[in-house]
């Protein structure tokens, strides 16, 4: 169910142990091949997904397109907000979700630069709702083994705008993908091995550098001439799979809100 979809008094009559999930995605550059809502529809198509698979035992939010891509802005068409704004926007959305009564949330997320002020937000409003159950999920991490055995590029060939973001939206929107007959060639400039990352193989620890530094400038991390659309299919039926469980993990879950009463010790 989409949350704007309904009337006033159609969220009034829905249980309260529903959860509601928004995702945080992204407009920035995605190479020459991908348009700049690459993220925004990947994100969306997970949750047209979901829906279809999981009805009214979910009740969607609004999609945040614009969010943090400070480190896309070398490249023109790249739209960005600051961290803080992040919390304080998408926070203050949960805030509204809480008011009325909703207390299983869910952050999606389909952008990399969403993910460490994801998690913040995560702790954040946790700590301070603790009548809540709150999760972060981020659609290559939640579905990450599967993801793995979908893949063929090597170590750095899934990053950005790469072999998994080429395959999804050969599969989800074929005619938004630029000469997909000439898509590009591998492309990653490494760095320090401690800090040399994947999106399904981590790195070590953290090194700050801009999508221009890591691509040296195209604007491609990965290898996306290794994409089909029969990949982005199975990476849509993967991570469906797993937001399903979270799904019903959560509304099945007892309420925080209502703990189970100890059992008195027998004399």
């Amino acid at each position: 169910m989409r949350w704007e979809r309904l009337t006033t008094r159609e969220i009034q009559d829905l249980p309260r142990n529903l959860p509601v999930i928004v995702n945080v995605a992204a407009i920035e550059q995605h190479g020459p091949h991908l348009p700049l809502d690459t993220d925004a529809v990947i994100g969306g198509a997970f949750l047209d997904a979901l829906e279809a698979e999981a009805g009214d035992e979910v009740l969607i939010l609004p999609q945040v397109k614009v969010c943090c891509s400070e480190h896309h802005m070398d490249f023109p068409g790249t739209l960005s907000i600051g961290h803080r704004s992040f919390l304080d926007y998408v926070g203050a959305i949960l805030q509204s979700v809480v008011r009325h009564g909703f207390r299983n949330l869910v952050i999606f997320n389909s952008h990399g630069g969403n993910q460490a002020i994801g998690q913040v937000l995560l702790e954040d409003f946790g700590a301070s709702h603790r009548d809540c159950r709150i999760a972060m999920l981020t659609w290559w991490r939640l579905a990450g083994p599967e993801i793995a055995a979908i893949r063929d590029s090597g170590f750095a060939g899934a990053n950005h705008a790469c072999e998994l973001e080429t395959s999804l939206m050969l599969h989800i929107d074929p005619a938004a993908v630029r000469r997909p007959d000439r898509l590009p060639a591998m492309s990653y400039v490494p760095t320090h091995g401690w800090a040399n990352a994947d999106m399904i193989m981590p790195a070590r620890g953290g090194l700050f550098r801009s999508m221009a530094e890591m691509s040296d400038g195209l604007g491609v991390v990965g290898d996306p001439s290794l994409a089909t659309a029969a990949k982005g299919r199975a990476i849509v039926e993967a991570v469906t799979k797993q937001l399903l469980v979270v799904v019903r993990d959560m509304s099945g879950a007892p309420s925080l809100a209502d703990p189970k009463p100890k059992e008195t010790e027998k004399c």
